[in-house]
């Protein structure tokens, strides 16, 4: 996938799920912040144990089905 494509679908996604407005806010707060986020991610999961982990993600797949094609989960 190129950048371009990366990008819109990544704005596809803000915009579907935040609306415009919590878009551009997010997109602020991130182009504002220097915090790393790889290293954030990093801090926050090595402190869960893989069964609050899984927990976690059934839980959050119960509250949010997926109900897109699901060829696109693949792609």
């Amino acid at each position: 996938m190129s950048t371009a494509e990366l990008m819109n679908r990544g704005m596809e996604c803000l915009l579907r799920e935040l609306g415009i407005i919590d878009a551009e806010q997010f997109i602020s707060v991130i182009i504002r912040e220097r915090d790393d986020y790889t290293k954030w991610q990093r801090d926050y999961f090595d402190k869960m144990d893989p069964e609050m982990i899984i927990t976690e993600a059934l839980a959050y797949d119960k509250e949010n089905p997926y109900e897109g094609d699901p060829a696109t989960i693949i792609s």
